[in-house]
């Protein structure tokens, strides 16, 4: 069954993986090159017997989705070409993100199971329910108590009230300098800008840094191999985050930096390229 038989979906199925690889190195291989299509909400790879050389890839939109099963159809992984296609429904996670979620029947069979029967003698009249006074349950207020305020995440500082002073030096609606961590900014204050990468002179082999630490040379040879004129990658002994890139010549070497330049390995390893000093 080819992918466009399905309709498209924000899943895609993946069968003929190498069965010997671990979980672990197989899901992080996966988000290394299917990252670069959009962002993964979540990559499946199960121990089961059955599930065996299969994975499924979750995406956040079907049109990465789209992109990655035509992309990547028939790519050689771990010395096999990879077979995709749209899963044939929508995963848990997106489901419950379209609000179209329903759980499994199993558990619904469960808990029509364990559902005591409703007791004829623990009726309530209903003048007896309207003279009810409210439980005080534990770590819940009173139904005739007011509601507090609480502060929700993303919601603007505390106000103080028309004619309050604020402290000294700050002004209203700011939080105090020391409430702030390292790294932590005020609300709508712009990141600095990023540094940018020294330029050195066009060179055919390439300068990795800021790799993650589960970075090994397959996952980067699977990365850069998608570019022409790519020949090996060179890993430092004893330092997982830095990393060489050769390639046949400068031109091919700067169109594999130029389209890999930041991209994510992980969530928080933005990848940067240059050219290797000659």
């Amino acid at each position: 069954m080819s992918g466009q038989e399905t309709r498209p979906n924000h899943t895609i199925y993946i069968n003929n993986l190498n069965e010997k690889i671990k979980k672990d190195e197989l899901k992080k291989s996966l988000y290394a090159i299917f990252s670069q299509f959009g962002q993964i909400l979540d990559i499946l790879v199960s121990r089961n017997l059955k599930m065996r050389g299969q994975a499924f890839v979750i995406f956040k939109e079907v049109s990465s989705a789209t992109n990655a099963l035509r992309s990547m159809q028939g790519f050689p992984f771990y010395d096999k070409p990879m077979r995709i296609q749209y899963a044939k429904s929508d995963s848990d996670i997106i489901a419950k993100m379209k609000g179209t979620y329903v759980e499994r029947d199993r558990k619904k069979e469960k808990r029509k199971v364990k559902a005591p029967e409703p007791s004829v003698n623990k009726k309530v009249s209903a003048p007896q329910a309207a003279n009810a006074v409210p439980l005080n349950v534990s770590g819940m207020p009173m139904m005739n108590q007011a509601p507090r305020m609480m502060q929700m995440p993303g919601q603007p500082p505390y106000m103080p009230p028309l004619g309050m002073m604020p402290p000294p030096g700050m002004g209203p609606g700011q939080m105090p300098p020391s409430s702030l961590g390292p790294g932590q900014m005020m609300p709508g204050q712009m990141p600095p800008p990023a540094q940018p990468v020294p330029e050195n002179p066009p060179n055919h082999i390439l300068f990795l840094t800021n790799l993650p630490e589960e970075t090994n040379e397959l996952m980067l040879s699977m990365l850069f191999n998608q570019f022409p004129g790519f020949k090996e990658v060179r890993l430092v002994p004893g330092r997982h985050d830095i990393a060489f890139v050769e390639f046949d010549n400068e031109v091919q070497a700067g169109a594999a930096r130029d389209a890999l330049q930041g991209f994510k390995i992980t969530q928080s390893n933005a990848m940067k390229i240059s050219f290797a000093k000659k």
